[in-house]
């Protein structure tokens, strides 16, 4: 997928130091209230979406910049059981000097209408930690709407959602 300025293609093997860039970085990290990655976890976490990908057909895009061909985050849909429903999450990570440009949001952009275009998913969710305004915002920006706070894993998160009926009207 293209949009102006970036190039999403799926994620590969071959990303994972490119990815380490981005999941080592304490800024980045703290939007999940977890500790850099080191290269070991880096690997588990490339190959966990690998096998995402193959198993459900979709997974993270990995987010180029066009204007000099780095790799700069990451942005796509997992899978998961929330509500005791499966449903997609729109996620999306990026480096840290990348932030407040308007990267993520075309990104998500992009992968939404995707996942109602082409994958014809009726729905997309996004967790979000609590306090993190700028992934909020991304949410916002891209039609998402507030639907609830909960507690998982011991951290607070906000959940987001868009429906397909509501966005191709």
């Amino acid at each position: 997928m293209e949009t102006p300025r970036l190039l999403l293609r799926p994620m590969q093997a071959t990303d994972l130091e490119d990815l380490l860039r981005i999941f080592s970085d304490p800024k980045v990290m703290a939007a999940f209230n977890s500790t850099p990655f080191d290269p070991q976890q880096m690997a588990q976490w490339l190959q966990r979406n690998l096998d995402h990908q193959t198993r459900h057909g979709y997974g993270l895009f990995s987010v180029i910049l066009k204007a000099n061909e780095e790799l700069i985050g990451d942005c796509g849909l997992a899978l998961m059981v929330v509500d005791g429903a499966e449903v997609a999450e729109l996620g999306y990570d990026f480096r840290s000097e990348y932030w407040n440009q308007g990267y993520a949001t075309e990104a998500a952009i992009a992968v939404r209408d995707f996942a109602f275009h082409v994958l014809g998913l009726p729905e997309l969710i996004s967790l979000i930690r609590v306090g993190n305004r700028a992934s909020r915002r991304v949410a916002e920006k891209i039609g998402m709407v507030f639907l609830s706070e909960f507690e998982g894993n011991g951290r607070r998160y906000w959940k987001y959602g868009i429906e397909r009926a509501v966005r191709l009207k």
